[in-house]
């Protein structure tokens, strides 16, 4: 038990169980954003996140303390994801060269164009 009484009416856990289920849901949207639309990075800017913050300040209604701590998790998220997307860049990139030391001259032409027709068809 905790010392608020029982542990789903504590209203610190359920704001955190709250924001978890946000940032999941934001990870969850970007990523599918990220795989569906292009192979690019999905860039999170200042003006995205304001929005998102503004739109959530008025349909939440969230108090200033809230949009403070939503602020830092978008942050936060936004800090995380992007070193997740450099490293999976990084993978790609030391796969692909591994995989080219492997092939003669002409067979990298032919791999080049593979991986072109990948990149095309997810851009579409």
């Amino acid at each position: 038990m905790t010392r608020g009484g029982e542990p789903w009416k504590n209203t610190q856990i359920l704001f955190t169980l709250g924001l978890v289920f946000l940032c999941g849901a934001i990870a969850g949207a970007l990523v599918y954003r990220a795989s569906s639309q292009s192979v690019k990075a999905v860039s999170w800017n200042d003006t995205a996140k304001e929005v998102t913050l503004n739109r959530l300040q008025k349909e939440l209604k969230l108090t200033p303390d809230q949009t403070a701590e939503i602020e830092t998790v978008l942050d936060d998220f936004t800090m995380y994801y992007q070193m997740l997307q450099a490293q999976m860049d990084e993978v790609r990139a030391t796969g692909k060269s591994r995989m080219e030391q492997l092939l003669t001259e002409e067979q990298r032409k032919k791999f080049d164009r593979i991986m072109n027709d990948f990149r095309d068809k997810q851009l579409r």
